[in-house]
This record gives C-alpha cells, sequence and structure tokens, in this order.
C-alpha cells in the first residue's frame, strides 16, 4: 500500500494584538508553552521549541500533511487566546497575520538557539525590527501598513 509520507518544519512568528505585552509572568509563559505544544500535538504537528515573550511567540514545529499552514495558525491561536482569557488576560488578542519560514533539517539546530535566546536578543532588539530581518532574510515582500496590528 503507498504511503504519502512528510516532513516539513517551519518557524512561526506573530504578536500579540497590537504588540501589546500580555504574556508577562515566567508561570504563564510555561503553561502557555505547554498548551499550545498540546494543541499542536492534537493537530498532528511536533513541537521542536517554543518561546513566548511579552510581545509575541516563536514556534519550531512541523507541519502535518493533513492540515494547511493557515488551519495549524488559526487553530493555535485561537484555542490559546481563549485559554489566555480563562487564565484572567480578558482583553487579550493575537494579531490577525502571522509570518511562517521554512526551515531545512541542517537549520532546526540553529532554529532552536535563537528561540532560546528569545530574551537576551529582546534586550536590544525589537520585535518589529525583528521580524522585518525574517522578511528580508526569506526574501518576502510586504507593506508596511499591513504587517502589523
Amino acid at each position: 500500500m503507498p504511503q504519502s509520507l512528510a516532513k516539513v518544519y517551519t518557524h512561526i512568528v506573530f504578536s500579540t494584538k497590537h504588540g501589546k505585552a500580555f504574556i508577562k509572568s515566567d508561570e504563564v509563559r510555561k503553561e502557555l508553552h505547554s498548551y499550545i505544544i498540546g494543541v499542536l500535538s492534537k493537530l498532528g504537528s511536533y513541537t521542536c521549541e517554543i518561546y513566548a515573550n511579552a510581545d509575541h511567540i516563536h514556534i519550531l514545529c512541523t507541519l502535518p500533511r493533513t492540515i494547511t499552514i493557515a488551519e495549524l495558525v488559526s487553530k493555535t491561536k485561537t484555542s490559546s487566546s481563549k485559554w489566555l482569557k480563562q487564565k484572567g488576560i480578558p482583553d487579550f488578542g493575537w494579531q490577525d497575520g502571522y509570518g511562517i519560514f521554512s526551515i531545512s533539517a541542517s537549520g532546526i539546530d540553529a532554529v532552536k538557539k535563537y528561540i532560546l535566546n528569545q530574551p537576551q536578543h529582546h534586550s536590544k532588539t525589537l520585535y518589529k525590527d525583528e521580524m522585518r530581518e525574517h522578511l528580508r532574510e526569506y526574501d518576502i515582500e510586504y507593506d508596511e501598513r499591513y504587517v502589523w496590528d
């Protein structure tokens, strides 16, 4: 019987609504990581690394072959947004858009390191500058008016 086999790694990045610093405590951050890993697992995705900054999140995970990118991100954002509201952040919301970047198997360790280094990285780099750099690196054309919300 023929099989369809795939292993596609993605680096997903999206911010909180209007870049508001909602994710402030380490306790909420750790619980959010666990929650999102569970959501992704139920969708058939393996999470390699995750880090939620106060105003945005990085997720390195596999893309299941049975779901679209848009579905994966939408289900992750919708579910985690509801969960964060239940955890006592009533005005929480994620931005409408997202960035997703393909990662080669040989690049996994570098992206893991990058995600784990987020606290130090953002001590000197703003989220918008970081995202602009990702967009340049992946040669993605964009209109600045529509990237942030």
